[in-house]
């Protein structure tokens, strides 16, 4: 059991039968906690565009083509005949769509992952990255203004909407200025001032709990995502190929998917009951798994053995990056009694587990995933 004591019978009790709508619910994060609120009794709802994988997460999760719904939604049904998830494909700047589609679910919950999540894209896309990341937050939070439905509302962001300044003896906290350097950093940025601003001008005494989690790095099962640093070396390893590492010496927070996402229900659980719980929270590891890439990518060659070789090479002439970046997580310690349950080792282990699965075949991945799940839930 992890250490605020967050198991399945506790997420049972708030969230079981209770409508809960994911926003990119297609995604990475989306995926694992739609599995999570699945397993757990929850109706489940999700809004996002098609997962720019074919044949990604979701659609292992629940079979061949669940990410690619039509606009007009696509239920999907357990053997009991009960609804699992009811998944719309939309795009979050249409807020007409967006808006038809909450107030047809009228949702207890609601989980704001929708973004376009990639820095280096951001400078290749940056109005579609402004537009998503900022307005798409405005139209989801217009459409809760209009019907103040939900118990609690969580806006999923990043670690790098502060304005960082690559301190080594400093991990950001709160209170510290948001000010991202990247286009997509600085949307995410400006999504949680978003956030704050209709909190203070619409929520404050009455409707829901509105609360932003800024999450450091993530890694785990399933994240087919390009440029990202463990999919890379999954897809290198799984061909036999040798692993390039860009940036080897970039410090990052590093967690696995499942810690940032037991924080996200934790806080909108609590906070659903009782709103002195809403705030702004760091979500990253202690500083023990803030590691280099280099160091990331020897835990997974370690890890995945069977000779797997890397070379450490700067890649020429990319985009700026960060190259040192912590969360302080004392907040969420404090407030949820929260400490980290798995290090990052353990998170590279489970990866490790869950893709050479996957490489056997969806059900053998499912059967992990729902194992891991419940390991760390207790």
């Amino acid at each position: 059991m992890t250490k605020t004591g967050m198991d399945f019978e506790r997420l049972k009790k708030y969230y079981g039968g209770k409508k809960v709508l994911i926003t990119g619910h297609t995604g990475f994060k989306g995926s694992w906690l739609c599995a999570i609120l699945v397993l757990c009794g929850a109706k489940v709802y999700g809004y996002a565009l098609n997962p720019p994988q074919k044949d990604g997460l979701f659609d292992i999760i629940f079979g061949k083509g669940a990410g690619e719904a039509s606009g007009s939604g696509l239920k999907l049904f357990g053997r009991d005949g009960l609804l699992l998830c009811e998944s719309h494909i939309g795009d979050i700047r249409d807020f007409d769509e967006l808006k038809e589609f909450y107030d047809s679910i009228r949702p207890d919950y609601v989980f704001h992952l929708a973004a376009q999540p990639i820095v280096r894209d951001s400078y290749r896309i940056p109005r579609e990255t402004y537009e998503t990341n900022v307005m798409g937050t405005v139209n989801l939070l217009e459409c809760i203004r209009l019907l103040p439905c939900p118990k609690a509302v969580l806006n999923v962001t990043t670690d790098k909407v502060y304005m960082n300044e690559e301190r080594p003896d400093y991990g950001y906290r709160e209170d510290d200025k948001l000010d991202g350097f990247d286009p997509y950093s600085n949307s995410k940025s400006c999504s949680e001032l978003v956030t704050h601003s209709y909190k203070a001008s619409f929520f404050s005494e009455k409707g829901p709990a509105i609360s932003t989690a800024r999450a450091g790095n993530v890694i785990g099962g399933g994240d087919f995502a390009n440029d990202r640093i463990i999919p890379d070396c999954v897809r290198a390893a799984s061909r036999g190929e040798r692993i390039f590492i860009r940036n080897p010496y970039s410090v990052r927070p590093y967690q696995h998917v499942l810690e940032p996402l037991y924080v996200y229900l934790e806080i909108c659980a609590l906070s659903g009951e009782d709103k002195k719980y809403e705030g702004w929270y760091n979500v990253g590891p202690d500083d023990r798994d803030c590691v280099t890439t280099g160091e990331l990518s020897d835990m997974f060659t370690a890890a995945w053995g069977e000779g797997i070789a890397k070379e450490n090479a700067k890649a020429p002439d990319g985009p700026h990056e960060a190259n040192f970046l912590k969360l302080d997580n004392s907040k969420i310690k404090d407030v949820f009694s929260w400490s980290p349950n798995w290090d990052v080792r353990t998170a590279v282990k489970k990866t490790v587990d869950w893709s050479k699965a996957w490489l056997k075949g969806n059900e053998d991945a499912n059967l992990e995933m729902e194992k891991q799940i419940r390991e760390f839930f207790g």
